[in-house]
């Protein structure tokens, strides 16, 4: 049986949002509701990669382990690999590392559960998520990044070939093929624990550093990326997914309760 860890990283330094891992919503912080969703939803070990003695400190007072982390790590992955070294040294303790997002309030953890199973069922090296972009306004946005895979009618998970800010992939025929859809990728992901430890021992890749994409650099690398699209994330389907500014503070503090 695989032995499952859930990181969720976090850190103080939001420009948008000063102290967001702190801020209240309804009686509880942000990141304490983060914490107890993921505790309820996800099977195993849950620990807090924290950029921070504050948020070690704020962990204490609601029962969370939390491992602190050098702050100037550049991104979520490298924290998360950083505690797990802490916590499982020898590398023989976890089979499987989820990472979820330490702003995802409203994001339903159960979603990890199904790509720990295709992790299981295909041994890729990473599992992540996609929806079904709805308009073309969204797609030709830099800011949303898709997924390239070739999924056939009917079919709701396939191999990733590659992640990019640009509409893609281009459509050369659409009189031919009149309903394709582009599918927008959601940084939501599940690794390998050996996997996740070669991702960061890694060179930063060209075409990562051109995007600004960090799953290139796995693809870039012949790692194996698989994406499920699903149609709905959300634990309440009126409050935002994650909380970024203080209009979706106000909104999460409006339905969360």
């Amino acid at each position: 049986m695989s032995k499952v860890v859930t990181m969720i990283p976090v850190r103080m330094a939001s420009t948008r949002l000063p102290n967001k891992p702190l801020l209240e919503i309804n009686g509880k912080t942000l990141l304490q509701r983060v914490y107890e969703n993921v505790k309820k939803y996800v099977p195993g070990d849950v620990y807090v990669a924290a950029g921070d003695q504050i948020i070690v400190d704020e962990c204490r007072k609601f029962g969370a382990e939390a491992i602190l982390t050098d702050p100037k790590l550049p991104s979520g992955t490298d924290r998360i690999a950083a505690a797990l070294k802490e916590i499982d040294p020898e590398g023989n303790k976890y089979d499987i590392i989820v990472n979820f997002q330490g702003d995802s309030i409203n994001v339903n953890p159960e979603i990890n559960n199904q790509l720990i199973e295709i992790i299981k069922k295909t041994d890729c090296d990473i599992a992540t998520v996609g929806m079904v972009f709805t308009t073309q306004a969204e797609v030709e946005s830099p800011n949303n990044v898709k997924i390239v895979m070739g999924l056939r009618d009917g079919e709701t998970e396939g191999r990733c070939l590659y992640f990019t800010r640009a509409a893609a992939p281009y459509i050369r025929n659409p009189e031919k093929y009149p309903n394709h859809d582009f599918y927008h990728h959601l940084g939501i992901y599940v690794y390998k624990a050996s996997s996740l430890r070669k991702m960061i021992s890694l060179p930063v890749g060209v075409l990562e550093a051109r995007e600004s994409l960090e799953q290139l650099r796995a693809l870039e690398n012949g790692m194996y990326i698989r994406a499920k699209l699903v149609k709905e994330l959300k634990l309440n389907q009126q409050a935002p997914a994650d909380i970024d500014t203080l209009e979706e503070l106000e909104e999460a503090r409006k339905y969360i309760r």
